[in-house]
C-alpha cells in the first residue's frame, strides 16, 4: 500500500515572527555583502560567454544571428548563460514562495507542475509581451540604444529604473514578510494562494525589460530586427525560461531531493517559513536596487560605492 506524506501549504501567518530584527539586519547586511563583493566581469564574461560558447559550439558574441531558428536558440541558451548575472541573480528568490507551496509525494508530476505552471504563467506573460512590443517597435527602442544622458548609456538608465522599482518591490515583499510594514496583498494570498507564485513569475519575466547583459542585447537587436511581434515575443519567452532553468533545479533538489526534509525543516519552528521567505526577498531586493541605482551608476561618476580590490 502506498504512503502519501502530505505537505499542507504554510498558513497565513498573522503573528509577528520572532528576531525579525535579527533576520532584517542579516539580510539587509548580506544584500549589502553582495553589491560590494560582485564581479560583472566574473558572470557576464568568465561564467555566461563560456556556458554560451559550450553550449551552442561557437563564440556567442562574434557569430552572427543568421535565422528564426538559430536566434531562438540563442534565446535559450544566452538566457541560462545569464542565469547568475546580475540581472537575473533575485530570481533565487523565488525558490521562498515554490517551497511554501502545497505538494505530495504520491504524484510527483503533478506536485512539481502546478507551482512552477502558476510561476511562469506570470513569467511568461510580461516576458512574451515585452518582447512583442520590442519586436514591433523595432530597433529604435531605447533598451538598444548607443545614445547617453550625459556620461550615462540610455540602456543602463533604463537599468537603473526597472531594477530600481523591482528591488523595491522585493524588498517591501521580504518587510511585509516579517510585518514590519502592511501586507496589501495579504487577502489574495490567502484566497488565491498560487498567486503570489504569479507576482513573483511577473517580476522575474520584468527582468528581461531592463537587462543590458551583452548576449541579451544581441538577441534582442535580431529580433527587433525582424519587425514580427510574434517572433519577438517567443523569444523573449525563451530567454526567460532558460533564465530560470538552474533556479527550477535547485528548488527541485530542495523540494523532492530531500524526501521533504528540507520543507520539515522549515515548518519544525514556529516563524521560519516567514524568516525563510522573507530573508530570500530582502537579499534579493537590497542587492537588487543599490547595485543598479548605487553602484552602476557610480561607475558613470554618478554618486559614490566602493570598490573592492577585484573589480578595480
Amino acid at each position: 500500500m502506498q504512503t502519501v506524506v502530505k505537505l499542507p501549504p504554510a498558513p497565513l501567518e498573522t503573528s509577528v515572527p520572532r528576531s525579525r530584527g535579527r533576520t532584517l539586519a542579516m539580510a539587509l547586511g548580506l544584500g549589502v555583502l553582495v553589491t560590494y563583493a560582485w564581479s560583472f566581469t566574473l558572470v557576464d564574461s568568465v561564467i555566461g560567454d563560456n556556458i554560451a560558447n559550450s553550449l551552442l559550439g561557437f563564440d556567442a558574441k562574434e557569430t552572427a544571428i543568421t535565422g528564426g531558428l538559430m536566434g531562438a536558440m540563442f534565446a535559450f541558451v544566452s538566457g541560462l548563460a545569464g542565469t547568475f548575472t546580475a540581472c537575473n541573480i533575485a530570481a533565487f528568490s523565488a525558490i521562498a514562495p515554490l517551497m511554501e507551496q502545497e505538494r505530495s509525494f504520491a504524484s510527483k508530476a503533478a506536485a512539481v507542475a502546478r507551482p512552477i505552471g502558476w510561476l511562469a504563467l506570470g513569467m511568461v506573460a510580461v516576458a512574451g509581451t515585452y518582447g512583442a512590443i520590442g519586436a514591433a517597435v523595432g530597433p529604435g527602442i531605447p533598451q538598444l540604444s548607443e545614445g547617453a544622458v550625459g556620461t550615462y548609456p540610455i540602456r543602463l538608465l533604463q537599468s537603473t529604473v526597472v531594477f530600481g522599482a523591482i528591488g523595491l518591490i522585493l524588498l517591501y515583499m521580504g518587510l511585509a514578510a516579517l510585518r514590519i510594514v502592511p501586507d496589501p496583498l495579504a487577502r489574495l494570498y490567502a484566497r488565491h494562494p498560487r498567486a503570489q507564485l504569479v507576482i513573483m513569475g511577473a517580476l522575474i519575466g520584468g527582468f528581461l525589460i531592463g537587462r543590458p547583459f551583452p548576449l541579451f542585447f544581441k538577441m534582442f537587436s535580431y529580433a527587433a530586427s525582424t519587425g514580427n511581434a510574434a517572433y519577438g515575443g517567443l523569444v523573449f519567452i525563451l530567454q526567460a525560461a532558460g533564465n530560470i532553468l538552474v533556479m527550477l533545479a535547485l528548488f527541485l533538489l530542495l523540494a523532492y531531493g530531500t524526501r521533504g526534509g528540507f520543507q520539515r525543516w522549515l515548518e519544525a519552528v514556529p516563524g521560519r517559513v516567514q524568516r525563510f521567505t522573507a530573508a530570500a526577498l530582502i537579499v534579493a531586493g537590497s542587492f537588487t536596487f543599490l547595485y543598479w541605482v548605487v553602484r552602476v551608476p557610480a561607475i558613470f561618476g554618478y554618486g559614490w560605492w566602493p570598490v573592492a580590490p577585484w573589480n578595480a
